[in-house]
This record gives C-alpha cells, structure tokens and sequence, in this order.
C-alpha cells in the first residue's frame, strides 16, 4: 500500500494510492488523522485500518494522482534521524576517507529543511554548494527501544525516498555537521510511504540512483550499506527511544556532487533531481534560488 500526503480544502489529507488515483480517506471517514505518524500512533503501527476504509471508498473519494499537490509523507515526524558515511565508496570520496567509521554516524534534520514531491529545493543565498544525496528512508511505526537484532525492523512501518541536500561549505565550517544540514527547504522527502510489507525486510536489496537533469549521478544498492538498517536500529535504541513517526535517513552511495572530478557539481536554479529507489518510487524536485 502507498500512502500520500497531500494538500485539499485548505488542509493536509491522506490517500493511498491506487494505480493513477488517490483515495481520499477523509472524505470516506473525517475521523482519520492528517497526519500519518498520529494514525500510526493509535493503531499501535497497524495499518490495515486504512487499507479497510480504502477498499470501501466510493468513487466520489477519488481523484487523479496528475495534478496532485503532495505534503510530505509524514506530516509531523517527531524526530528526523540521519545516518552518515553509510556506504564505504562514499566515505572514500570523502574528508573521512582516512577514518572509516566504526558506529553509525548519527545527525538529525529539522522539518523545515525538507520539502515534499514536486516542490523546489531552495538553494540558499548564502552559498552555491547545494549537494544532491540519494537516500532510504524507514518509518517507524510502533514505540521502540533496546531492540535486537531478532526484532529490529519490525517497528518499521514503512519506506520512501530523500534527497538529503546538503550546503557542503556549511557543513565544513565546525565537526558538527547540523548547519549544513538544515538550511530551509534544502532536502526533499516522497513521494510517499510503501508500507515495509511491499519491501524486503529492512529495506535491503534495492537498486538506488539520483538524476540530475536525466543524468544519472549515484547507483547503487541498499545492500552495500556499511550499517543496514537492523544494526543502525540497535544502535539508536541503545539510546533513545523510536516512536511513531519517526523518520530515519539511511545515508546515501558515492557519486555526490562535492566528489566530481574535474569540478564539483551543485544543484542551482532550473535543475530537477530525481532519486528513484526500486520498489519505493521516484522523488522528483525542481531546484530554485532563494529569493
């Protein structure tokens, strides 16, 4: 199942989506919340109470997926997780190329820096070094901590794409890489959620590639990450607790654009970047300077 966020009526819905429409949930039940991180939380990550008013909508309750204004997938995430130098070829093109990590590199977004499908990705005034990052993106679905190996992806609701953008001069000024991370509106995150029972436990195997302008950037597989998914789940539980909602970044592949040879290659103004991930979809954002 594939569940949108999207804009109508002055407010943030929900639809899943089937073939080239949108069910539109509110308009068959208006008790479902806008938010899929609040349906997730009531029904305890079970989300086969969506599927049910799906299956009864009436043909009024769809409309076309062209034409759609998406939001992002989930509405509110109480926490964005990231996961950096995950993939050994990118460490190598890297600053950390010397200093293979041996823990999960772990950093957090703000939900101001992401946008939705189809909406732009603002490269800042202050810089021109606006990268492009094809990553994974887990869901969590139910309240997790201190988990195990054995049960690890279990509290995964669900997959999507990002395009964690990334102002490199920022993110070189201090150890820290918070500012570069966070400019508004410099990471996109779609076009939807595939609920995790459509994807390989932990997400593994998947064919994963950004476009810039058609022309293909990284590729690669979510199987050659340094940390999966389950391993990066443990770790975080040591620590902290997951709850429903959550979304976490799972770091992308080699090919970005500060590692390009002869010159850099930065997302500007009039670009599309497309990060397309197997069995998930393709996460389409137009860049634009920032007025």
């Amino acid at each position: 199942m594939k569940i949108v966020g999207f804009e109508a009526n002055n407010g943030v819905r929900l639809g899943v989506v089937e073939g080239d429409s949108v069910i539109d949930l509110q308009s068959v039940d208006a008790n479902v919340p806008d938010d899929l991180g609040e349906v997730l939380r009531r029904g305890g990550g079970d989300l086969k109470g969506l599927a049910d008013i799906a299956r009864k909508a009436p043909a009024s309750a769809r409309r076309p997926l062209a034409g759609l204004t998406y939001s992002l997938p989930v509405a509110r995430p109480g926490k964005i997780i990231c996961l950096g130098l995950n993939y050994l070829d990118h460490v190598k093109e890297g600053p950390q190329r010397d200093n293979i990590p041996k823990f999960p590199s772990i950093f957090f977004r703000v939900l101001t820096s992401m946008v939705p499908h189809l909406q732009p990705i603002v490269r800042p005034k202050e810089s021109i070094q606006l990268d492009y990052e094809a990553e994974m993106v887990a869901v969590v679905g139910k309240r997790a901590k201190h988990l195990t190996m054995a049960n690890a992806v279990d509290c995964i609701a669900g997959y999507s794409c990002a395009n964690e953008g990334s102002v490199r001069e920022f993110q070189r000024h201090t150890t820290q890489w918070g500012m570069g991370k966070n400019f508004d509106r410099t990471g996109g995150f779609g076009p939807w959620m595939v609920t995790a029972d459509e994807i390989p436990p932990g997400g593994k195997g998947l064919k994963i590639t950004s476009r810039l302008n058609g022309n293909t950037m990284q590729s690669d597989n979510t199987a050659n990450m340094m940390f999966p998914l389950a391993e990066t789940l443990v770790y975080l539980t040591k620590g902290m607790t997951l709850d429903p909602g959550d979304v976490i970044l799972t770091g992308t592949p080699s090919g970005v654009g500060h590692a390009r040879k002869p010159d850099p290659v930065w997302m500007k103004a009039g670009d599309t970047c497309e990060i397309e991930i197997e069995g998930i979809g393709v996460l389409r954002n137009p860049i634009v300077d920032e007025k």
